[in-house]
């Protein structure tokens, strides 16, 4: 009898990105039961059940968006089927989702015991990428339920949307209770914060082993901020479009919370702080100031492509709001001057797919107060940030840092991230040459439209490779969906 091939697969002729490696090498890759496990020049063919050809092809990491929504604005299952496709033909390999309680989403309050099996059910086979959850405690109960959600569903990393406890998802609200669903008694508030902090700390102390990967991240706006400015620039006819929507949401709002949490995480110590989607020059001063005044919390900074592709004046208005907003052009190179320093941590999509018919008013298309906010965009985070930041001289290795190790090191995906031996064998192939222009009609999301319509960028992704698997190759989804839910502990 002949011996059984060595490999499952080889993919030959890869040029390949690694985190920590400037080098680009011309290598094949040796793939068995979804692993990498042998990485070297010139392979045989002949040990391998399947070859594929690269064609020297740039491969990257599979790219871990660790900032999406599934299930915002329509029902989760069918929301994981076509966004997770989107994300696939984008090099997306793991999705990290935002849930909570409270209106949109499953549209429920109540127990984390109850609603997150429910959360994982209805995405149970429909994810065509491997999948996880970042989960929001909204009520108190919440809190100390918190080592539930660690010890049974591996869930390691948690959220505060500072600005709920006084504003809506979408502008004013005087009833935040009904929106949260949470008790008339209850207050979604700094008290709140404080209290979830010491719950993360308490984790970290009762699980010492995994004390790295557990986090709390955090969306900084401040309610009150965005209250006030709100009324006055709805009351200024010369703001219009998303320049209002940034001055109804103004960047000292960010800063501001920013320098409250990081003080209420001082207090508690909450070691392991995410400052998310910060989107303006004061935002992310406010965060590196922080760091300095707070050496001993382990900050991460996040940017999302959507803040380093678009700015005020984009064309696309209402399709582009979003919170917290899309920023003047000089907040936009101010980020990636941020980028290039080596002063965020990863670059995200904050994908929420928000239907063109639920997106803006029909009657008042252009009022940006009536369009709802959030909209999607992981297919184009990988290709966005190659086409923008090879422009001003980012390196490969930093791209895959920041789209693919960096969030998989914080978030306890410690099979991904690396195109390295024993890493699960997900793999983008690019052409970094060809350009092509953003069209809605040739995304697999069912958003129907995007704020990057009529954007040309120059780096495509090919194929995608998922543990192995082909899932995605030249402008096509393959298969049914494969995603695996990822325990993070």
């Amino acid at each position: 009898m002949s011996e059984p091939p060595l490999f499952d697969k080889i993919i030959k002729n890869v040029r390949v990105v690694r985190p920590h490696n400037h080098a680009v090498e011309v290598l094949d890759l040796g793939i068995k039961d979804g692993k990498f496990t042998e990485i070297a020049p010139n392979i045989s063919a002949n040990l391998a059940r399947e070859v594929c050809d690269a064609k020297n092809l740039l491969g990257f990491p599979g790219v871990v968006d660790a900032h999406m929504h599934i299930g915002i604005y329509q029902p989760l299952d069918k929301d994981a089927v076509t966004e997770s496709k989107a994300a696939a033909m984008g090099g997306v390999t793991t999705s990290l989702n935002y849930i909570r309680t409270g209106q949109y989403y499953l549209n429920k309050g109540g127990s984390y015991g109850d609603f997150f099996p429910e959360v994982l059910a209805l995405s149970a086979g429909n994810f065509f990428v491997d999948y996880s959850y970042h989960v929001a405690p909204i009520a108190s109960q919440h809190i100390d339920e918190i080592p539930l959600l660690f010890a049974e569903h591996g869930v390691t990393s948690f959220k505060i949307f500072m600005f709920y406890g006084g504003y809506g998802l979408h502008g004013l609200s005087d009833q935040q209770n009904l929106f949260l669903m949470i008790n008339k008694e209850e207050r979604y508030d700094f008290a709140h914060f404080e209290f979830i902090m010491r719950g993360i700390t308490r984790l970290m102390e009762q699980y010492p082993a995994a004390r790295d990967t557990i986090s709390l991240s955090l969306h900084c706006e401040v309610a009150e901020i965005l209250n006030a400015y709100t009324k006055i620039v709805e009351n200024d006819s010369s703001l219009t479009g998303l320049k209002a929507y940034s001055a109804a949401r103004p960047p000292h709002s960010e800063g501001l919370a920013i320098c409250i949490a990081t003080y209420l995480a001082n207090e508690t110590n909450c070691a392991n702080i995410n400052l998310l989607h910060l989107s303006s020059r004061k935002a992310m001063e406010a965060a590196l100031t922080m760091q300095t005044a707070f050496p001993q919390i382990n900050f991460r900074r996040e940017v999302t492509v959507g803040h380093l592709l678009l700015d005020v004046d984009t064309p696309n208005g209402t399709w582009a709001k979003v919170n917290p907003p899309i920023r003047p052009r000089a907040d936009v190179e101010y980020l990636w001057q941020a980028v290039l320093n080596h002063q965020v941590d990863w670059i995200v999509s904050d994908h929420a797919c928000c239907s063109a018919e639920q997106k803006r008013s029909a009657k008042d298309p252009n009022n940006i107060w009536l369009a709802k906010s959030g909209f999607g965009g992981t297919e184009y985070l990988l290709a966005g940030v190659i086409s923008e930041g090879s422009k001003r001289g980012m390196s490969y290795n930093h791209i895959a840092k920041l789209l693919s190790w960096n969030p998989s090191r914080r978030f306890g995906l410690l099979e991904k991230g690396d195109i390295a031996i024993g890493y699960d064998a997900d793999l983008v192939l690019v052409d970094p040459n060809e350009s092509f222009v953003v069209r809605a009609a040739e995304s697999e999301s069912q958003q129907g439209y995007t704020p990057f319509e009529g954007m040309e960028l120059t780096g495509r992704v090919k194929s995608t490779f998922l543990r192995g698997n082909l899932i995605y190759n030249n402008g096509k989804v393959l298969g049914s969906p494969t995603g695996k839910y990822i325990k993070r502990f």
